[in-house]
């Protein structure tokens, strides 16, 4: 029998087992909850979703959306999950948080070659491995591998935003619709100028939670908390989570500035808002959240938190596939690897999980090129850049069309990236074959 473990049953660490498990490896899966919870996490179940619901854009013109194609194609677990959990988002797959992390759960328990043990790692496993503890690795863990030879650790913090419950509403001031007129999933509180301005005063002015050694300079972009946003200039809320743009309604004026409400599960009974990250005090969220036309009276069922999250300088610590170079057959996946977003995160553990069950089977590693996402993801994660920082997979990573003087320019950016997109997919269906070796199950 050929065996490995998995440190972490995360979004990365269930799709690593789950690939390796399925491939005839046999994987010993770590995970310390429900003996122990880090301070983001409170259900006993894997694969939890700590911040959003939503694993964004599914159009292939995103390239979040082509990354979930091509996990597809790999009968992502994740993915898989996702799919079948998703709730009403526009163009985005959301999904019922709970429900996801149930059936996540589920199948990795039920699978014949996948043991799961309930215990805490604090050293570095014996390979062959894949640590994917995420970027809230306990204290002894991330200690054994700041230890690592040749690797710095970085750190940067993350939020998440609040969830309200929908019999809470004020539905007479809200409206369904989703933005450029793609269906109504999502619920819309549109603001005035003076209703905007009196809520970014009440904004600006509300006490913080204090989160240990916290830097603005330090918030990741991509999940930037409402008020650090607010802080830039009054207006950028309004560019940003709160743009009006395309959410006018017909035969009313167009509103200065819309918060959106988006499903959190199947029941249709918990909303989170959206975009709006948050270390406020509870009771600051409480109230400066309240000022939101039709949250007046709004019952939160989780408010928003703020917390800091750990990464490892990963270029010339790890090749593009997740493996250490200076020790074979020990990997990472996931946020701890400079990857950012549950998508982003799965795919790791997939690429992870693929080359290990792959070595270990005694067949050839599975090159992905750069004009696909994986990668690209690759790609990013171990070239060598002295401003390393986590990021999500984006069109910008992955290889442009090459050139060609008999082809007309796609000149609309949408259309261009549907090329790339249909490009990749294209090698994903001429290399089927080597996709599918070694699955056994």
């Amino acid at each position: 029998m050929i065996k490995a473990s998995v440190i972490g049953a995360g979004l990365a660490g269930s799709e690593a087992a789950w690939q390796l498990a399925r491939r005839g490896i046999h994987v010993d899966l770590y995970e310390m909850k429900p003996v122990r919870f880090s301070p983001a996490h409170h259900s006993p179940n894997y694969a939890e979703l700590v911040c959003s619901n939503s694993f964004r854009g599914d159009r292939l013109s995103n390239a979040v959306g082509l990354l979930k194609e091509e996990l597809r194609r790999f009968d992502s677990l994740i993915l898989s999950a996702a799919d079948r959990n998703r709730v009403p988002a526009g163009g985005a797959l959301a999904v019922d948080r709970e429900g996801f992390s149930r059936e996540v759960t589920e199948r990795i328990r039920s699978h014949p070659n996948i043991t799961v043990l309930s215990e805490e790692i604090t050293e570095i496993p014996d390979p062959p491995a894949i640590i994917a503890t995420g970027p809230l690795t306990s204290e002894k863990l991330a200690e054994a591998i700041q230890r690592l030879p040749g690797l710095a650790t970085l750190n940067f913090y993350d939020a998440a935003a609040p969830v309200v419950t929908r019999d809470s509403l004020n539905m007479d001031r809200i409206y369904r619709m989703s933005r450029y007129g793609r269906g109504d999933d999502y619920l819309n509180c549109p603001m005035t100028e003076g209703e905007y301005d009196a809520f970014i005063d009440a904004l600006l002015s509300a006490e913080t939670a204090e989160v240990h050694g916290f830097e603005e300079k330090k918030v990741f972009e991509g999940c930037m908390p409402i008020e650090s946003m607010a802080r830039r200039g009054r207006m950028v809320p309004a560019f940003g989570p709160m743009k009006p743009v395309g959410l006018k309604q017909e035969g009313e004026k167009p509103p200065f500035a819309v918060v959106q409400l988006r499903q959190d599960d199947a029941a249709d009974t918990l909303y989170n808002i959206v975009g709006f990250q948050t270390r406020l005090k509870f009771p600051d969220q409480k109230r400066v959240f309240g000022m939101i036309p039709g949250l007046e009276k709004a019952e939160f069922a989780r408010y928003g938190v703020m917390h800091r999250n750990t990464f490892l300088s990963s270029p010339g610590f790890l090749n593009s596939h997740f493996e250490m170079i200076s020790r074979n057959r020990l990997y990472f996946a996931g946020q701890i690897t400079g990857v950012e977003g549950y998508v982003e995160s799965a795919a790791s553990g997939l690429v992870a999980g693929i080359s290990l069950a792959r070595d270990l089977n005694g067949l050839e590693p599975m090159n992905w090129p750069g004009f696909t996402a994986l990668g690209a993801m690759g790609r990013y994660v171990s070239t060598p850049n002295m401003k390393f920082q986590p990021m999500n997979c984006a069109f910008g990573l992955i290889d442009p069309l090459p050139a060609d003087p008999g082809r007309k320019r796609i000149r609309n950016k949408a259309e261009r990236y549907e090329a790339v997109a249909a490009r990749a997919l294209q090698w994903w269906t001429e290399n089927e074959t080597t996709i599918r070796e070694g699955i056994q199950s």
